[in-house]
Order: C-alpha cells, then sequence, then structure tokens
C-alpha cells in the first residue's frame, strides 16, 4: 500500500494499514528526512488509543537506532503539549501518535516543527518521498523519558489573569471525552476556587463507543451534566486535545464560529494581545466584523489550521483559528490547543462577571447575530466534486431567493450574499461527501440555504 500524509498527518485503521511494518517504514522515513537537515533531537508523545504507548516506543527505537537523542513522554499526553514539549525543549522536530478525533479503530502520525506547530508540507512531503526507501533501523532503546503533561500545565497557569478564579466558588464541567486531556484542567485549576467537575475521565481506547469529537450530538452527558451542576461552563476536548466544545450554562452548546468570535474579543480587548487576526474561509462573517472594528488585519486561508500556522510563523498574529473548533493564541505556540481555548473561554466568563448566555448577547448585539450549520452530504461517487466545478464554471447570481454579492474561490466555492450571509461548498478528497457550510444573520434562514443548496445535488 502507499502510505499518504493528510491535512494532518498519516491515520489509518489498526491493524489493517496502521501496523508496526507500516509505522516502522515511516518513521525511518522521517528519520531519514531528519539527517538530510542535519537534525539530532526529536520529541515523541502519543495519546489513549489503542496501544500508542507501544507505537509511541517503537517509533523511538527507530530514532534511537538511527543515532538521535530521543525524549519520549513519560504518559500519554495531548498534541498541543507535545508541540510546546517540541519548541521549548528544542527538538529539531516532533511525533505524536494519534489519530485526533477520528473514531476508535484509528491510530496515526503526526508531525510537529521544532517551532511548536504543524508540520508544513515541505517537510510532510520530505517524508513522504522517502517511505519505504531505506532499510530500518532498530536495536537500539537509548531514549529519555519526560513528563511534558506538568510542564504543559505550569505553562497554562502563566497565562490566567491573577486572582480571576479566586473571586468565588463555581462549578465548571469538563470532558476529556477519554482522551489526552484527561486530569489536566483540574491540575491547572486546583489551588483556585473553581471545583472542576470531570466526565469520562478514564482511559478507555473505545472512547465510550463515541466519536471523541467535541461536537453537539456527541455532548448529551456534558450539557445534562453543566445543567445539574449548576456549573458556569461546560468544556469539552477531543481524543487529542487540539478541539474544544463548549456548553453555556444553560446547558446549550455554543457553536464553534461564535466560540472563536468570543476568543478573539477576549485575546484583543482583555488579554491585549498584539497582532493580526487569522481565518481560514469557512469561518465566521463576525471576526471580519471584529477585526476591523479593532483595527487589526485580517488575514483568510483555505480550510485547514496548517495555513494558519504558517502565517503564525511569517506574521505577527494575535489570534487565528478554523471553523472545526481548533484555535491559536498569539501569546502560546502556533498550534490549536482546546484545553487553552475552554480555560480562555472560563477566563472570559469570571472577568465580565456574567454567564456566557449574556456574553453572546453583548457579541450579537455589538456585530449582529449569527447563526450556522455545516452539513457533511454523502454523495455517489465524484458528484460533490462535479457540482463545486459546475458552480466555478457556472456561478449562481442568487440562491433560495438570497442575491448573491461575492464569489470566493479560496476554497471550494463560496456565495456570498448581500447581508453577509454565505454559504460553502467544498467537496471532499478522500470519500464522496460534500460539505455544505451555512452562515446567516437570521436562524431560520439556515436551513433554508441548507435546503436549498442539497438541491443542486441533483440539479
Amino acid at each position: 500500500m502507499k502510505i499518504k500524509f493528510g491535512t494532518d498527518g498519516w491515520r489509518a485503521v489498526i491493524a489493517k494499514d496502521f501496523t508496526y511494518d507500516n509505522l516502522l517504514k515511516v518513521a525511518q522515513a522521517h528519520a531519514d528526512h531528519l539527517k538530510e537537515k542535519k537534525g539530532r533531537k526529536v520529541v515523541i508523545g502519543y495519546d489513549t488509543r489503542f496501544m500508542s504507548e507501544n507505537f509511541a516506543s517503537t517509533v523511538a527505537e527507530v530514532f534511537s537506532s538511527n543515532g538521535f537523542e530521543v525524549i519520549l513522554s513519560s504518559t500519554f499526553c495531548s498534541t498541543p503539549a507535545l508541540s510546546l514539549a517540541a519548541r521549548d525543549y528544542g527538538a529539531d522536530e516532533g511525533v505524536m501518535i494519534t489519530a485526533s478525533h477520528n473514531t476508535y479503530e484509528y491510530n496515526g502520525y503526526k508531525i510537529k516543527g521544532g517551532y511548536g506547530g504543524p508540520a508544513t508540507p515541505e517537510i510532510i512531503t520530505g517524508v513522504e518521498e522517502k517511505i519505504g526507501k531505506t532499510e530500518v533501523k532498530t536495536g537500539t532503546t537509548k531514549w529519555e523519558e519526560a513528563d511534558f503533561n506538568s510542564y504543559y500545565v505550569e505553562k497554562l497557569k502563566k497565562y490566567i489573569t491573577a486572582g480571576v478564579f479566586n473571586q468565588k466558588p463555581e462549578k465548571v464541567i469538563h470532558d476529556p471525552m477519554h482522551g489526552a486531556t484527561i486530569g489536566l484542567l483540574n491540575k491547572i485549576l486546583e489551588n483556585t476556587l473553581i471545583d472542576v467537575i470531570e466526565i469520562n475521565h478514564y482511559r478507555d481506547a473505545f472512547f465510550g463507543f463515541r466519536h471523541p469529537e467535541p461536537v453537539e450530538k456527541n455532548l448529551p452527558l456534558l450539557r445534562g451534566k453543566t445543567v445539574a451542576e449548576e456549573a458556569v461552563v461546560g468544556i469539552a476536548n477531543d481524543g487529542d486535545g487540539d478541539r474544544v466544545g463548549i456548553v453555556d450554562e444553560a446547558g446549550e452548546f455554543i457553536n464553534t464560529q461564535v466560540v472563536f468570535a468570543l476568543l478573539l474579543l477576549h485575546t484583543l480587548r482583555n488579554k491585549k494581545v498584539e497582532g493580526a487576526v487569522a481565518k481560514t474561509v469557512s469561518t465566521t462573517y463576525l471576526v471580519d466584523r471584529i477585526a476591523q472594528k479593532e483595527g487589526r488585519k485580517l488575514f483568510k486561508t483555505p480550510v485547514g489550521f496548517k495555513y494558519i500556522a504558517d502565517l503564525f510563523l511569517k506574521e505577527k498574529i494575535a489570534f487565528g483559528g478554523e471553523e472545526s473548533g481548533g484555535y491559536g493564541f498569539g501569546f502560546h505556540i502556533p498550534e490549536r490547543d482546546g484545553l487553552l481555548s475552554g480555560l480562555m473561554i472560563l477566563e472570559m466568563v469570571h472577568l465580565h462577571g456574567k454567564p456566557l448566555t449574556e456574553l453572546v448577547e453583548d457579541l450579537f448585539r455589538e456585530f449582529g447575530t449569527a447563526y450556522y450549520k455545516r452539513l457533511d452530504l454523502r454523495v455517489e461517487g465524484d458528484q460533490g466534486k462535479i457540482l463545486v466545478e459546475k458552480l466555478k464554471k457556472e456561478p449562481l447570481k442568487e440562491l433560495g431567493g438570497k442575491k448573491v454579492k461575492e464569489i470566493d474561490l479560496t476554497d471550494g466555492v463560496k456565495l456570498i450574499f448581500e447581508d453577509d450571509g454565505w454559504v460553502l461548498f467544498r467537496a471532499s478528497g478522500t470519500e464522496p461527501v460534500l460539505r455544505i457550510y451555512v452562515e446567516m444573520p437570521e436562524k431560520e434562514e439556515v436551513d433554508m440555504i441548507l435546503e436549498e443548496s442539497k438541491k443542486l445535488i441533483g440539479g
């Protein structure tokens, strides 16, 4: 089989394609690539998936046998914790054994740059080209172990506004979804008046037979527990801790676009972080309005955090993120950090002294309302790609009675309406799926535009 890295690493089904044999080939190719660049040091982490620590030790053995200084995580850790270690431990690159938010059947191999963020396309291409080209070296098991989690926790503590969590006793619910952030929010807030109540906080390689992705349909327990415990916020993180899902005090899921806008305001106004703003093409128009009002330059990229991370390396970025619940902060590392994002939402609630529902109302009052849905529509064969190409060649002038004022072809086809509402069509490159993203100023218009968009497949 040909091993191919996707937008965020190599992922495959355990025992089918994610085997020791294939993992050895990938690790050797990565070692060969780093040797060409005169690299000497790597850090390696792993999540709570089935046999992740065994796979991580296998990768450590390959790098050790190739003469590298290797530091292996002493326990499971999150992707942002590994990325932070890559930067602060002075590594040339890092490896994270994880399949992120994929279902339990999968595992994967993420490469991280020594700058503390996703590998560049050049790094990925360099590794892919070498897979299977040289004999795998094993036999040397000399490496150091380090507690990346403890270092990460202490780092996040330093970002908190002094005294903000010592004003009054309150509760927060944390759902690590059986993943790599188990126990971490507790440690960050252990000497404060915040009572962290964890759910799904034991290692389970099956993730409770749920999809470890912090989206609304996967969080019924978090929603119910937040209300039952009268908690101020519910925070969920995906399997490797780089994404976040937020539930307000009423048990309602706050969509990722609104969370982006709240975190952006908090970063610019409360944290006073300097720099520009970065968003993907599938992200809310609220970001554009906030950036304009705050006098910040705005960068727009194709879908994928790797493009945001690249901007962090090239420009001074205060905050950047994407629609899928991955956000990065200019005061941290050029990486999505789901736990830090949840912590910053909690801090925002305490600084303003208002419940999350009121903060959302304030946001809408100042910048306009915004309602959002995304549909991943399974289609026949190349129907999705065919529709996207057709929309490029034959642009629509209206949809559902809404006039199109602008078309953005940054990634797929984005139709922008006169009231700033929009719909984005993107075809998956790996499966027969058409992704339809819709954001509108009126809630009822979201479903209407989604239905009109689905009709185009049959047209």
